[in-house]
């Protein structure tokens, strides 16, 4: 399984109006190369599909939300609380996304993408707002990942939201056929 985690660094007492362009881009891309989407620390109440049809009523994006409703059904959209010791281990490894990565904690696009072929899962946390993810989320990561292959070039939060997903998708899409075809990347 992988994961696409939005963290919310703006504010966690009220919706405001970039959770809901946020949410709704990342529904589309989520839902076009096979990722869970959840959100950390975010001001809703009630279940997933509930909380789907909410934002779907306040936004055009992703044809009015049709996205993140069909993740919501199929058990793909996911609501979590800030964390205090760390994430349900059912999202597998924990991987902060940084143009800043701790060396000892870097991890590659490929490596990810090898493994998740292996059948591990990764939580990839993206971080909402001008400050990104707190250094609590840089400390309880397992994994760090610049998505930039090492260039350290900060990406706009919705550039990352649609690069990580496409990056690692695509490159399991090339591993897949190069097994396929008994070729090596």
């Amino acid at each position: 399984m992988l994961t696409l985690a939005l963290y919310n660094s703006y504010d966690p007492k009220r919706v405001h109006e970039a959770h809901l362009r946020a949410i709704a881009r990342a529904a589309p891309v989520c839902k076009a190369f096979g990722f869970h989407l959840a959100l950390i620390g975010f001001p809703f109440e009630g279940k997933p599909l509930d909380v789907a049809k909410e934002i779907s009523q306040n936004t055009t994006i992703g044809e009015g939300g049709k996205y993140l409703l069909e993740l919501a059904s199929g058990n793909r959209f996911h609501l979590l609380e800030f964390p205090r010791k760390g994430y349900p281990a059912q999202f597998g490894h924990v991987v902060a996304t940084t143009r800043k990565p701790n060396d000892k904690k870097t991890i590659s696009a490929i490596e990810i993408a090898e493994r998740a072929l292996r059948g591990e899962s990764f939580f990839l946390i993206v971080g909402l707002g001008r400050h990104g993810l707190p250094k609590e989320t840089f400390k309880l990561a397992e994994y760090h990942l610049d998505i930039t292959d090492g260039k350290k070039i900060s990406l706009e939060t919705c550039t990352a939201i649609g690069a990580i997903p496409t990056k690692i998708s695509t490159l399991m899409e090339a591993l897949k056929w190069s097994l396929k075809n008994g070729k090596k990347i």
